[in-house]
């Protein structure tokens, strides 16, 4: 399991920088939670946050829940301010090697899908990265007082493409994998025409309309039945799910609106209702 602490900077009573009508606490804070969002799509990874509204924890009380979690980075977010333009990250002045890796990783991936300035790699002496117990980041995504960053920094896709850069990095950096998603699956019932059949008598057994039948059949002549042909008779769509490690009967009927004795059914469990890692399985 891969633990990712993700810290919004400053909040609460501390804005951080302002300026073009932003201010940087509101703006790290949307960043992090889109971060999180996007992680939630991959597997073995567990996320924790510094703050998920507009609270101040203290610098010392970030890294203490960081290191108490034992988490596998610390990744610190920010904006920039001073008078310049771009974007740039920080690791610890005496920073391990692994630190170095990441932050090149993340910021490789940054540099990639943003348009601004790269300014480079940098190191600092600042609180969360020299008090925090495990690899620490921190990123400047730009300048809040520079009208061109902040212009971009306004808008939801730019927000949306700083998270992006970040969970690549994460991604390449600790080689996270995406969940299997769901997969639908037209299903249908068929009935084989026989002599005598018409229509109505064939909807009538199956508690169905004449008008449906003609829908599911459009090739089908309802004057001039085939004995023979196959008549599909209803149809739906089933859900389908990729066996994961930690996957259960109970959970999975609860995520997908099922019920435990219909999964067991759908997939002729025994009583035991064990599964196996990659197994598909109908969910719903």
């Amino acid at each position: 399991m891969t633990k990712i602490f993700i810290g919004a900077g400053h909040g609460g009573t501390d804005p951080g920088a302002v300026g073009n009508g932003l201010q940087e606490k509101a703006l790290t804070l949307r960043i992090a939670t889109k971060i999180k969002s996007l992680l939630e799509e991959y597997k073995d990874v567990s996320i924790k946050m510094s703050r998920t509204g507009d609270i101040y924890p203290s610098l010392s009380a970030r890294t203490k829940a960081a290191n108490e979690w034992a988490a596998d980075i610390f990744l610190s977010i920010h904006i920039n301010a001073g008078g310049g333009t771009g974007y740039e990250d920080y690791i610890y002045t005496s920073a391990s090697v692994k630190a170095k890796e990441y932050q090149s990783i993340i910021h490789a991936e940054l540099i990639k899908l943003i348009d601004m300035k790269d300014r480079g790699k940098k190191s600092a002496n600042y609180q969360v990265l020299r008090t925090s117990s495990m690899p620490a980041v921190l990123t400047e995504c730009g300048f809040i007082d520079h009208a061109g960053d902040a212009a971009k920094l306004k808008t939801s896709i730019f927000i949306e493409t700083l998270a992006k850069g970040h969970v690549d990095g994460l991604v390449k950096a600790f080689n996270l994998k995406k969940k299997v998603a769901a997969e639908n699956v037209e299903t249908s019932t068929s009935y084989t025409i026989v002599k005598g059949d018409t229509l109505y008598s064939i909807a009538k057994r199956y508690r169905t309309t004449v008008d449906n039948l003609e829908s599911l059949n459009p090739k089908v002549n309802p004057d001039s039945l085939q004995i023979g042909q196959n008549l599909v008779v209803s149809g739906s769509t089933a859900t389908y799910h990729t066996v994961e490690k930690g996957d259960t009967v109970s959970a999975l009927a609860k995520k997908y609106g099922s019920t435990i004795i219909q999964v067991k059914d759908w997939n002729k469990l025994d009583s035991s209702y064990k599964l196996m890692v990659g197994q598909k399985l109908r969910v719903k």
